[in-house]
């Protein structure tokens, strides 16, 4: 009789002796001992093994040393056998789930994406027999010190934030829950950007994860990472990305319930005074999330020393009014203003001096320079915001240079909005302002999100005119004029073709030279 014959008739033993099964050890040895054999004979002990052990308790060692061999085998049919008989293994018993578990995370390093897409089905099949020992089996080789190969870690990272979002409360439980956030914040102690945010997903994915408890857990995981980095080298790349990484992945659980006071408070200390140590793109992806938590923060202690952080990175890009250069009352080429990073950084003082409503009031020297700072502005806006009106009249607004063009429009007349709050005497707040980069819901700053504002009638007979934000309080409209030129919406990116607009000259009678502007920057 050969020996896949002789396998045949132990497993008919096997299976008629039932419950008595444990009593024929000698049947069970001999398919042991097949896994030395051919192919065939290989395959079948495999799947013998997975039937029969839960009656050889006495021989779970050598059971999985042997269905292991099959793992280890040099063909891939064998390998594939096996690592699906595996989780049979713990149908009966969980005591062994772990360790299949931490077994089958090492075969994640196969070359072979079929039997990659086993060991993913092996692992589900023992999520849904046991998710805690599961969880305990993965996170052994995540967190192991002595893995010289970091790719069994990185997939078995990626088969968590691809399968546990899948799983119902049946399998991921509260205990498995607890597991999972209590294992993962201990591989967070060491972690790669990517790692972090693949994390992140894997923890936001959970039942717990979804609730306003979950996001407050999720918030603090990311300032705990930050927090040990306090010290970052913002010329660093890999320290910069990183810290991006972070702030990014915690704008998506900033909500009203779910506060992001202490990471704001740490960007606005840690990051805002050295923001010129940052490339000017990497910037503004640390502004635009300050900015969208900023509206999301609860109390915050000395707020009027983060204002003054705030304050002097934002008057950095908000040049004074330029002196007469010439007899005429020309004057010299104006600066090229970062009108995105200016409404990130006025938008975040906008909703910080709401709590410290006296913060600019209390020094008269402060308030005048800001708002010498802000009548310039003002007027560069506006031109700008007339301009940009004028070419996006009746344009084709899906064509992607006037999408830009719209973005541009949403930017200055978000700018302008809070310059005329800040106009008040005293400053006001009132303003609800829609960030130019989100998406709008409803209406803010009397502009709908997907079209442009109309360019503004001419004013009638009998009718007041608009006339440009300036300084000297409530009454300072009518003492505008103060001999120097307006000026110039941008004639760079985004003016090229933005449309016509004609410089005024002075009341006074100067006739202040156009001049060439470098134009605004996005």
């Amino acid at each position: 009789m050969d020996i896949v014959e002789r396998l045949y008739k132990n497993f008919e033993i096997l299976s008629s002796a039932k419950d008595q099964a444990k009593n024929h050890e000698k049947e069970y040895l001999e398919i042991l001992e097949a896994v030395k054999g051919n192919a065939n004979e290989k395959r079948l002990a495999s799947q013998f093994i997975a039937r029969f052990f839960k009656h050889f308790p006495s021989l779970a060692d050598q059971t999985i040393d042997s269905i292991l061999d099959l793992c280890e085998d040099e063909d891939t049919s064998i390998r594939k056998q096996a690592i699906k008989d595996l989780p049979q293994l713990c149908r009966e018993s969980r005591t062994f789930l772990p360790k299949i578990a931490d077994v089958l995370a090492q075969l994640l390093q196969s070359d072979d994406t079929s039997e990659i897409k086993e060991v993913h089905s092996s692992l589900t099949v023992l999520f849904k027999i046991d998710a805690k020992g599961t969880l305990y089996g993965l996170f052994s080789q995540i967190q192991s010190e002595e893995m010289e190969d970091s790719l069994i870690r990185e997939r078995a990272i990626k088969y968590l934030a691809a399968k546990v979002k899948t799983f119902d409360s049946d399998v991921m439980t509260k205990e498995a829950q607890e597991i999972l956030w209590n294992e993962t914040k201990k591989s967070l102690k060491d972690v790669t950007g990517e790692e972090f945010v693949q994390f992140v997903d894997i923890l936001s994915g959970t039942q717990t994860g979804r609730t306003v408890s979950g996001h407050q857990q999720l918030l603090q995981l990311i300032c705990d990472q930050l927090d040990a980095a306090t010290k970052v080298e913002l010329a660093d790349p890999e320290a910069r990305d990183k810290l991006l990484l972070c702030v990014r992945q915690a704008v998506r659980f900033v909500s009203r319930q779910t506060r992001a006071t202490q990471l704001v408070a740490y960007l606005i200390d840690a990051v805002v005074p050295r923001l010129g140590q940052l490339p000017a793109d990497a910037q503004l992806e640390l502004l635009k999330p300050l900015a969208e938590m900023a509206q999301y923060t609860g109390e915050l202690e000395g707020v009027e020393a983060r204002l003054e952080r705030l304050h002097a990175a934002l008057v950095e890009r908000m040049p004074l009014p330029p002196p007469p250069t010439e007899e005429n009352g020309a004057v010299a080429e104006p600066p090229s203003l970062e009108f995105s990073h200016i409404e990130c950084l006025m938008f975040t003082l906008h909703q910080l001096a709401r709590r410290a409503p006296a913060w600019f009031t209390d020094d008269a020297d402060r308030l005048k320079d800001f708002r010498l700072r802000l009548q310039y502005l003002a007027r560069g806006t506006q031109g700008y915001i007339k301009s940009l009106r004028e070419a996006l009249k009746d344009a084709d607004l899906k064509s992607e240079e006037n999408k830009i063009r719209a973005v541009a429009l949403k930017t200055t007349s978000n700018i302008n909005t809070m310059i005329k709050d800040l106009f008040h005497t005293p400053p006001s707040y009132k303003s609800t302002i829609s960030l130019s980069w989100k998406p709008m819901t409803g209406t803010a700053a009397g502009q709908k999100a997907t079209e442009p504002a109309a360019a503004p009638a001419p004013a009638r007979s009998g009718e007041k005119r608009r006339v440009p934000i300036t300084f000297g309080g409530a009454d300072s409209a009518n003492k505008s004029k103060d001999g120097r030129r307006m000026y110039q919406p941008p004639s760079g990116k985004y003016s090229d073709r933005a449309g016509g607009y004609r410089e005024q000259t002075s009341p006074r009678g100067a006739r202040g030279g156009r001049g060439r502007h470098r134009g605004g920057r996005y």
